[in-house]
């Protein structure tokens, strides 16, 4: 179960609920595999300009004792953050 987002020009931001069983690899290739097939569907273009529209490349972390909420919080406002605004000039 997906909780929270973000999507970047190269690459996304998931925060998940999976089941322990499920291995990490596991849930990365079965997302990256779902989404590569929707978007090859809608955007036929994507076939042949595209051998893969992923890298084999995760990251995977646990959150450890932080709330599910602070991390869905993070994932949805790191833009906002004072660091990450242009000064206008």
């Amino acid at each position: 179960m997906c909780h929270a987002y973000t999507r970047f020009v190269d690459h996304v931001h998931l925060f998940v609920r999976a089941d322990p069983n499920a291995s990490p690899s596991y849930i990365a290739n079965q997302f990256k595999g779902f989404t590569s097939r929707v978007l090859r569907d809608e955007f036929s273009h994507l076939r042949s300009r595209l051998p893969t529209l992923w890298s084999r490349s995760y990251f995977v972390s646990s959150v450890g004792n932080v709330s599910a909420v602070t991390i869905q919080r993070y994932i949805e406002t790191q833009w906002e953050r004072p660091w990450r605004k242009r000064v206008a000039s």
